[in-house]
């Protein structure tokens, strides 16, 4: 029987706003509750949904973008608060979610203390929630330019274009997204710290599935096939970490144009096309070279020898 069958407050729990009115226990996994059953339906009561709004409110007010900042001292503008996690405190979140707009309920300290047993375990279902919130369109039209995006890279007649639009599309909107700093600031923060590390690869691992998904559809598509010793593991690995160092970058250093608004352009598109062209061959004449011996091939291997 789902969540929706058994609990009364089911109505109130479907007017919350996307991703809120999801079944998010399959990503809340440290609730105070010692029964599948139980943390299934904790996951799923609307207060829980009301404390997770007023943190991610906390994230983005306090990490950004567009972050507020505090002075530390009133004679000095540069002088200002850089916390890490100390805004996601119980009491915190609780005084957030006290002011929490229709239709969330107004949850209180008392409500997050039964919620979780400890503020790890709050912090590493924060991190699950917001990573994966952020891995699926929050509007329409979002979801609109993700699905002809990835049509335009399997089958598109040019395929140039739509690794370049594609890239460009995940860049500036992931750049926006509170949850996606969450993330970074949560994995220096969390060092030492196994339950907060273990959501951090766990929401990583789930973050990539559907990409996974998709280059699998573009090699069958396109005739092509990873180089020896390659995996599309590895290729999604991979363009997920250039991903993240491009928006680290672009956060670091805004002026360095790595996300181009102007051109609808971002450097991950300039790096894709390098790992297609480096880590793939066609099918039909493939070298059955590694990346390793390519390389050295190309360096090495001159016909003027």
């Amino acid at each position: 029987m789902g969540y929706m069958d058994m609990d009364k407050e089911a109505p109130l729990k479907r007017q919350l706003p996307y991703p809120y009115n999801q079944d998010l226990s399959k990503v809340l996994r440290h609730l105070h509750r010692r029964t599948d059953f139980s943390r299934v339906k904790l996951a799923n009561e609307p207060a829980t949904a009301a404390l997770l709004a007023a943190a991610i409110r906390l994230v983005d007010r306090h990490i950004g973008p567009n972050a507020e900042r505090n002075r530390t001292r009133h004679d000095d503008e540069q002088s200002v608060e850089r916390p890490l996690l100390d805004f996601l405190s119980g009491h915190d979140v609780a005084r957030e979610a006290a002011k929490n707009p229709h239709p969330f309920p107004r949850a209180s300290y008392g409500m997050f203390r039964t919620t979780w047993e400890t503020q790890a375990d709050f912090i590493a279902d924060l991190i699950s929630f917001g990573l994966w919130s952020a891995q699926y369109p929050s509007t329409q039209h979002d979801d609109d330019v993700l699905a002809a995006g990835s049509e335009e890279l399997v089958e598109g007649e040019n395929l140039v274009r739509a690794v370049h639009a594609l890239a460009y599309w995940d860049s500036s909107t992931v750049y926006s997204l509170p949850s996606f700093r969450l993330g970074l600031v949560a994995a220096l923060a969390a060092e030492g710290d196994p339950v907060i590390l273990e959501a951090v690869a766990e929401s990583y691992r789930g973050g990539l599935a559907p990409w996974k998904q998709l280059y699998a559809e573009f090699l069958a598509a396109r005739e092509l096939q990873l180089r020896p010793g390659l995996t599309v593991d590895d290729l999604a690995s991979l363009l997920s970490a250039m991903a993240e160092g491009v928006l680290t970058r672009a956060m670091g250093d805004p002026t360095s144009n790595v996300i181009d608004h102007g051109r609808q352009r971002s450097l991950l598109g300039t790096g894709a096309l390098a790992v297609i062209y480096a880590c793939l061959e066609r099918a039909e004449d493939a070298t059955g070279l590694t990346l390793e011996q390519a390389v050295q091939a190309m360096v090495y291997d001159r016909s003027d020898r």
